[in-house]
């Protein structure tokens, strides 16, 4: 059956996702960048998103490609889309990756302001869902074909499918950064009582690999 799974989602060691005051030259908000150091050197980062060749290899080049296998469609909050916030005012916006985003999938993009779907290159069609989580859920099961959704963030999108309780694993890599502020995951949600229990539990020089299944 198909799973929706976070993956690849990175973690500061005070449980921050994301850092405060995102904007277009910041997008991952203040002192974020640092939590993702494991990631953009990998070998699949580098290939599958940046569109370069080599990289490192090793666990954390593992787990990027896991982030990408079987996975059918994506959901993505819109903070993850843009920085824009409100009624869309135009057009131009197409997401942080340019023309060819990494995704080739259909991607379900939580919002309450309509657009019209979005078809870029190497096959990604962003969609734009007014009608809630179950709704994106829904719809990007029906597109995966069978294969699995991936909740790509950002936190407060993770915290409405897990309160939920619609998220079946969650890969989190912990890094060893503090934020001190900024959007906290797990900030009064029960994991343990979700059903969640760690399956795998992975240390490197940049990240702690968490994985949590249900």
């Amino acid at each position: 059956m198909s799973k929706l799974r976070v993956c690849c989602f990175s973690l500061s060691l005070d449980g921050f996702g994301a850092g405060p005051n995102q904007t277009i030259d910041n997008p991952l908000g203040e002192g974020g960048e640092a939590m993702h150091k494991w990631m953009f050197p990998t070998r699949n980062f580098q290939r599958k998103v940046m569109d370069r060749g080599e990289g490192t290899s090793g666990p954390d080049d593992d787990f990027v490609a896991r982030g990408f296998d079987n996975i059918g469609a994506w959901i993505l909050g819109r903070n993850m889309f843009g920085p824009i916030r409100g009624a869309w005012s135009d057009d131009q916006w197409k997401g942080w990756w340019g023309d060819n985003p990494p995704y080739h999938t259909d991607v379900f993009v939580l919002t309450h302001h309509p657009r019209e779907p979005i078809t870029m290159e190497g096959g990604t069609v962003f969609h734009f869902v007014t009608a809630g989580i179950h709704a994106a859920l829904e719809r990007a099961r029906t597109s995966a074909g069978g294969k699995d959704v991936r909740l790509g963030g950002g936190v407060a999108t993770i915290r409405q499918y897990l309160e939920a309780g619609l998220v079946d694993e969650m890969h989190l890599a912990i890094s060893p950064v503090l934020l001190g502020r900024g959007e906290n995951l797990f900030t009064d949600i029960d994991t343990a009582s979700l059903g969640f229990h760690c399956t795998e539990h992975i240390p490197t020089k940049h990240a702690t690999h968490v994985v949590l299944t249900r």
